[in-house]
């Protein structure tokens, strides 16, 4: 199942569309394993595995906290497919892996493309990749028919959100603020006027709103506008204090909305 579908199905039911980040090998590759299982199992309709690297540029704190641990752990690129696989193998949900595009480029577009594909990975958010910039990544992501998912910013002109509909598959990221990751008491009000831009080229592809989301009142209301709500930092700090059962009780409490 891909993610475009589950997302789209969700949005023709009026049902609202969870999707969650954790960074792979947090604090441990193991322990990362468990806690996105138990969020797969809690309530995320859609997996985000997070690649774990040095220079995270446009993480908050909580995010860039856990990938320092998972490095400091010993995460290496090279394991990160296992882990991957170990989560595509125990869930139905589809995963996305999240990666800033110098580790892909470092370790080769087609390579990391045909060992997410061979792990059971639905495609690529790549933060920091524009589509001007993205011809190896189109044409091997269409060949390998994997999902790839670029961002729509409230600094995007109207060419821009063309662009990024015309390349997007599974869904397009809209970033509610100018500014890094984490929680935040209030979703940005341009969270609306970027979806309802990329709305308006037209596109199919479902759009989905992250950074600064935190409660579940946040993503009833990103799921009132838009095809889902993304949240990151929450779980981490909820499995950061209390484990896997904080995490599966936050978790839940976001996609009830209670």
């Amino acid at each position: 199942m891909t993610v475009q579908s589950v997302l789209s199905e969700l949005s023709s039911k009026d049902q609202p569309a969870l999707i969650g980040y954790f960074p792979a090998g947090y604090p441990t590759s193991a322990e990362s394993i468990e806690a996105c299982v138990a969020m797969c199992e809690s309530g995320v309709d859609v997996l985000e595995l997070g690649v774990p690297y040095s220079d995270p540029v446009m993480d908050g704190l909580v995010i860039q906290q856990a990938t320092e641990i998972a490095l400091a752990n010993g995460f290496k690129l090279n394991n990160f497919f296992e882990t991957l696989k170990a989560i595509t193998s125990r869930v139905s949900k589809p995963v996305l892996v999240m990666s800033y595009w110098n580790p892909i480029l470092q370790y080769g577009v087609k390579p990391f493309a045909e060992a997410l594909k061979e792990s059971g990975g639905a495609g690529i958010i790549t933060p920091d990749l524009i589509p001007d910039e993205a011809g190896e990544w189109l044409a091997v992501s269409e060949e390998l028919d994997l999902e790839r998912v670029f961002l729509a910013t409230p600094s995007s002109s109207a060419e821009r959100l063309k662009q990024v509909a015309k390349v997007s598959k599974g869904f397009i990221y809209a970033v509610s603020t100018m500014g890094i990751t984490g929680a935040r008491e209030d979703l940005d009000a341009k969270a609306k006027a970027v979806v309802s831009g990329v709305k308006a080229t037209g596109t199919e592809v479902p759009v989905c709103v992250g950074i600064g989301i935190s409660t579940s009142d946040q993503v009833t209301e990103v799921n009132s506008y838009a095809d889902g709500a993304i949240v990151g930092s929450v779980f981490i700090k909820a499995y950061r204090d209390g484990g896997l059962a904080k995490l599966r009780q936050v978790v839940h409490e976001l996609k009830a909305g209670n």
